[in-house]
């Protein structure tokens, strides 16, 4: 086993290593598993259950809503050449608007610096994106035809060292995918399927869908998530209400749906509502919509694993991911999958007006 989970140089983080062994490097279907054939880690009021992710049913109550993220995720990794002929990898992160994106070249580039790309496209770094992203910059993405066509023609999804090459698009996809515009995938919803959905309604479990369009979150860096374009609608307004009136927890398939819906209960309500996330939910500002979290297994400096602090207290944090490294759970976008549910005590109040 790694290290035990201990403090940091402060209690709000945590010193583990993750052994490469415990990196997936490929998704569960071409080890020879189904989607839904992963392990489920669950903690719940400081206990911790080991179980398969099509255990997940058994584990939620009518009356409970799912929330998934519906983003679907483009190929975001190009290759490009620099006016010198060196090979530079760039990630296309995050679209602003027309030409402009956010992205995260994986070298050294300096303002100003131009890209040859294929099919006679071409790019331009322009400036830094404010701290603390430093590694991201802005760029002018210009191609023939619609960007989002051309990234799925040419690009290869954004891929880190742990994973390995030739991973088929596909399997960066989740069942719930609808509206192109992540560049990384949204992994907390890759295990489910339809059996999944079936079972979860038979459980009388509803489910609803939020979109936020997921930037690039580089392990090497560890910086907090850009702000992302998100959007919460009416349906699923309605839905919480409905759960919350009837008594109902409201679960986030993934970090990216707690950002999602607590950004849009920023004024104290939750309410549809669109635009840019540049919300962190952490144990200072603990999320007021959702009562639990199915999410993977983050490294110790991640941000998403400070916003899993503000559904465990640091002690059952540390059991939970010291349970995970002795029963070998594997870590990363195609590894298992952690539900977290809050203890009843910390539930916010069920009538949200």
């Amino acid at each position: 086993m790694s290290a035990l989970l201990v403090p940091a140089s402060s209690s709000t983080s945590f010193d583990f290593t993750v052994p490469p062994e415990l990196e997936a490097r490929a998704p569960a279907e071409q080890r020879g598993l189904g989607r839904d054939d992963v392990r489920l880690l669950v903690s719940r009021s400081g206990h911790i259950e080991h179980a398969s992710f099509r255990g997940l049913p058994m584990y939620l109550e009518s009356g409970d809503l799912l929330v998934a993220n519906d983003s679907a995720t483009f190929p975001g990794s190009l290759a490009a050449l620099a006016v010198d002929g060196r090979p530079v990898e760039i990630h296309v992160a995050t679209h602003i608007a027309g030409s402009l994106w956010i992205v995260e070249p994986r070298a050294c580039v300096t303002r100003g610096e131009r890209f040859e790309l294929h099919a006679s496209g071409h790019l331009t770094v322009l400036e830094r994106v404010a701290p603390p992203h430093q590694r991201l910059w802005y760029a002018t993405l210009s191609v023939s035809g619609n960007a989002l066509a051309y990234l799925m023609r040419y690009g290869l999804p954004i891929r880190y060292g742990y994973a390995d090459a030739g991973i088929a698009p596909a399997a960066y996809q989740t069942i719930f995918a609808r509206e192109p515009g992540s560049a990384e995938l949204p992994s907390a919803g890759r295990p489910f399927v339809a059996q999944t959905l079936a079972a979860l309604r038979a459980r009388g479990v509803e489910l609803a869908s939020v979109t936020l369009h997921c930037g690039v979150s580089s392990p090497e860096a560890h910086e907090p998530p850009a702000p992302e374009r998100y959007v919460v609608p009416p349906a699923t307004v309605r839905a919480v209400r409905s759960a919350r009136a009837a008594g109902g927890r409201v679960i986030a398939i993934g970090t990216t749906v707690v950002r999602a819906l607590e950004t849009a209960a920023l004024g104290g309500e939750l309410i549809s509502s669109q635009g840019w996330s540049e919300l962190l939910v952490t144990p200072a500002h603990p999320p007021q919509i959702v009562d639990g979290l199915l999410t993977g297994f983050h490294e110790p400096r991640a941000s998403h694993l400070q916003l899993v602090r503000a559904f465990l207290d640091d002690d059952d944090l540390r059991r939970a991911y010291a349970a995970a490294l002795e029963e070998r759970y594997l870590w990363h976008e195609f590894g298992d999958v952690h539900l977290v549910l809050r203890a009843p005590n910390r539930r916010h109040p069920k009538d949200i007006q």
